[in-house]
């Protein structure tokens, strides 16, 4: 048997538990380089330094996959969060749930997100592997040290994925 999930339009408010979207508010920032610029500063968290680990900046190099699924795997980084932004207007699908030593099936979401949107999942957030739907690339942002920071659990069924 295997569960049907909509993936919705990402949302701050719907995102919130899972992390944070990392957007130019408009009306926000402050000119910069001779005006020419809007700096926008404090558009997420970033927590990358836990138990010696450092910054590390990654591209992924991403192929679209039928969303359809179905998807059972899910991994969480414990120790550090992990902040996605696509390059050249590729989307995808952040498949997420909440849980402490495996994922809760009951806040298991999905969310689309547009090729101008990135985002920052909290340290303990379980997600799917990159879910594109355009062949693309994205900036990665994440922790990186001595020990691996992935944990991978299997959901107990299996999750099927429709777009909205």
């Amino acid at each position: 048997m295997t569960r049907l999930l909509q993936a919705r339009p990402v949302s701050a408010e719907a995102f919130a538990p899972y992390g944070w979207l990392v957007a130019a508010t408009p009306g926000s920032g402050r000119p910069i380089n001779d005006g020419t610029s809007l700096r926008l500063d404090d558009v997420g968290e970033l927590a990358l330094t836990a138990q010696g680990g450092a910054p590390c900046i990654a591209v992924f190099r991403a192929r679209a996959r039928a969303i359809a699924g179905p998807w059972q795997a899910l991994e969480v980084h414990r120790l550090g969060t992990q902040t996605f932004v696509p390059l050249a207007g590729a989307r995808c699908v952040l498949l997420v749930a909440l849980g402490d030593a495996e994922p809760d099936p009951a806040s298991l979401a999905a969310f689309v997100l547009p090729g101008d949107q990135g985002v920052t999942l909290r340290a303990g957030t379980w997600h799917h592997g990159l879910l594109a739907l355009d062949d693309g690339d994205w900036v990665v942002i994440e922790r990186r040290g001595a020990a691996v920071d992935c944990d991978v659990a299997r959901l107990p069924e299996p999750v099927g994925l429709v777009l909205a």
